[in-house]
């Protein structure tokens, strides 16, 4: 049974739809149309039901069916407004939380029908199920002071390391099946405390039949996926996780949605949600459908499910997905497979003028939260100001840096004196964005290798060369992203079927890689110069970068109050150099805050034995210099002396305590076999 529209606007007003919503929708500037369309639990002349609606103008019947009334098409008919806006609307009794439905769509053309899942349905079935289920967002949150005070790590001046989660595959239970939400709000946040780390960042979530699309095939954006919980499961490790001052941040794909029958693709018969051309509308590489950017009401689901996953769920960011495949309409394209725009260039204007809506809409209402680019070409302006011709991102992921580092660390250190401009080159244009350095997922799988794996020579060498990128990386300007494994030294590629290989923490040499990559984000953290003008020319200089014989590279880090200096020095060869020279800009004291070649790591325990004495000799432009030993394949940084900052060191040590129990706990349960080579 379906209510009148007038009894339907008298008992569920927070549900119905007005023509002012109507207005804005059509002119794509309803930023939350998850209020107003879909399902949503109600009661009506004291009988449990539902207010539903659905937009599908190009349909001429629409029905609800699932559960609830034996998947019966004419059982619950819905009507459609009395406008032109395209969208079937009704009250059905019995429809309760819980149940499974689909919306049952004939189309006005060609005798097209499809039992479609709902578009902004709050959950779906477990797949391979693919119905969407009736749910409600109710929740207690419990982590006020985060977000009364999450603006502070919001800023360009604030640390921002990242561990890249893919939630299926970091910790698998018995019998190699998925932890919970609620499991995992009891392993990860703890963990990621103690490694360091201030956000973690999460592989899409959004529901998603397809496992192994590892999310990035997304059909339901509104919805956390079912295989790990419910979505008030979901929340609960977000508010664990921000109790224990995580930041969260989520992928989130609006460059294009699977083509499933249940699913956004040809929805009522037409194609809707997509470009009719496949020149602009299919995506070659997926396989998949991409948005219809210059239609209205599409550009208000998509912003409406950004703000959505930021206000619900509390969210202080999103990383967008494969924005590069937005903006060109000749992306992954050979010549006449593509259609040019309006004055003949490859720009897609739509998609521009979408990604600076969406960013403006999100900054103008969580100025506290942040949005990140993937975006791997030479677009001038990611992360500037709309206002100033920017694309309004507040950060963009440096991909030229990580492909031009990983192939520099991949060659024999013999022949990197050859290759030295791989490692300057990203100075030129270091702060033209504000950027992320990525080392994420995409770069250990499909026969790339895991970090450690592509590491040259012997295993003593690939791990010390291993811990001398992360020093190198986490010294660059920039912010850091790190995914899941690399932490632990992992050998294997990453794998979506089963956990990361926490067994290795069962040999020192892996737990002493765990162990420099806590106290590098303990260093990192707790020193401004290492992050607060990341993205500010004033904050790095060289002091020497043309040393390409011996592969040694030095330069200065800053804060904006320009005390205390870091002096980083990363030698990329196994030579041990003594009495090595390099100028530096104070007197006094230096300390040793970090040496990736302590015994502590794995190293060989080459240093200057935590501190170093400023002479008065000129060198490298500078009034005094330090005559320094530079271990081999490591990264030493110094800090001048500072009555505030002595004895900041404990910070490293802080972090270590109780580390040895996490790491027990993190290696219990399943185990992978043991790799033959695995010998301490």
């Amino acid at each position: 049974m379906v209510e009148s529209e007038k009894t339907v606007e008298a008992l569920v007003p927070d549900a119905r739809i007005t023509d002012f919503d109507v207005h804005l929708f059509k002119e794509g500037n309803h930023f939350r149309l998850w209020d107003k369309l879909g399902v949503h639990p109600a009661i009506m002349h004291g009988t449990l039901g539902a207010q539903c609606a659905l937009w599908a103008p190009n349909a001429h019947y629409v029905s609800i069916v699932g559960s609830f009334n034996g998947w019966d098409r004419g059982a619950n008919p819905l009507m459609r407004r009395n406008d032109d806006s395209g969208v079937w609307e009704g009250f059905v009794h019995g429809l309760s939380k819980g149940d499974y439905y689909k919306f049952h769509v004939a189309s006005r053309y060609l005798g097209y029908r499809a039992d479609k899942g709902d578009p902004f349905a709050f959950s779906w079935e477990t797949p391979p199920g693919t119905a969407s289920r009736v749910w409600d967002l109710e929740y207690e949150w419990n982590d006020h002071a985060w977000m009364h005070s999450r603006s502070r790590t919001a800023g360009r001046e604030a640390p921002l390391s990242i561990y890249e989660v893919h939630l299926g595959s970091w910790r698998r239970g018995e019998g190699n099946r998925f932890l919970t939400y609620r499991e995992l709000a009891q392993l990860l946040p703890a963990y990621l405390k103690q490694m360091g780390f201030t956000h973690v960042e999460f592989l899409p979530i959004m529901e998603h039949p397809f496992y192994g699309s590892w999310g990035y095939q997304t059909v339901g954006y509104f919805a956390p996926t079912s295989r790990y919980g419910t979505p008030q499961d979901f929340m609960f490790l977000i508010d664990e996780l921000h109790r224990n001052n995580i930041g969260v941040i989520l992928d989130w794909v609006p460059s294009h949605f699977p083509t499933d029958e249940h699913g956004l693709g040809y929805f009522d018969g037409t194609h809707l949600f997509e470009h009719a051309d496949p020149r602009r509308g299919f995506h070659p590489d997926w396989t998949s459908f991409i948005f219809n950017y210059g239609r209205n009401e599409v550009r208000s689901f998509l912003i409406s499910s950004a703000l959505f996953w930021l206000e619900t769920y509390h969210i202080d960011g999103l990383r967008v997905d494969a924005v590069a495949s937005m903006l060109y309409n000749d992306y992954s394209r050979k010549d006449g497979e593509w259609l040019p725009n309006q004055y003949g260039g490859r720009d897609n204007i739509e998609a521009i003028e979408f990604l600076k809506q969406l960013n403006q809409v999100i900054y103008s209402e969580y100025p506290d939260v942040i949005t990140i680019a993937e975006e791997s070409t030479a677009w001038p302006l990611v992360s500037r100001p709309t206002y100033a011709g920017g694309l309004g991102f507040g950060y963009k992921w440096n991909m030229g840096w990580m492909h031009d580092t990983l192939v520099y660390f991949s060659k024999d250190p013999v022949h990197r004196k050859y290759h030295q401009n791989d490692l300057t080159f990203s100075m030129l244009y270091g702060f033209n964005e504000n950027f992320v350095l990525p080392l994420s997922h995409d770069e250990v799988v499909h026969g790339k290798k895991a970090l450690l794996s592509k590491m040259p020579k012997d295993d003593w060498q690939k791990m010390a060369n291993l811990r001398l990128l992360l020093g190198y990386m986490y010294s660059h300007p920039g912010k850091k992203l790190l995914f899941m494994g690399t932490e632990v030294g992992q050998w294997s590629e990453w794998s979506h079927e089963r956990s990361i290989d926490w067994h290795l923490l069962d040999y020192e040499r892996h737990r002493q890689i765990s162990r420099f990559v806590a106290d590098i984000n303990a260093l990192y953290v707790n020193n401004p110069a290492l992050y607060e003008m990341d993205c500010e020319p004033g904050g790095f200089s060289w002091i020497d970068c043309s040393d390409w014989e011996k592969s040694i590279v030095s330069y200065l880090r800053r804060s904006r109050t320009m005390a205390p200096v870091m002096v980083v020095v990363c030698n990329m060869t196994p030579s041990v150099h003594f009495n090595y020279r390099i100028g530096v800009p104070a007197t006094g004291t230096w300390e040793e805050v970090l040496n990736s070649d302590a015994r502590e790591y794995g190293g060989s325990g080459q240093g200057n034995f935590g501190l170093c004495q400023a002479s008065p000799i000129p060198f490298h432009g500078f009034d005094q210099s330090l005559s320094i030993t530079i271990p081999p394949l490591a990264v030493v940084i110094f800090r001048n002396m500072h009555p505030k900052r002595k004895g900041v060191d404990h910070e490293i040590a802080d972090r270590r305590d109780g580390r040895e129990d996490l790491a027990d706990a993190q290696r219990e349960g399943q185990r992978p076999a043991q790799r033959s080579s695995e010998v301490d």
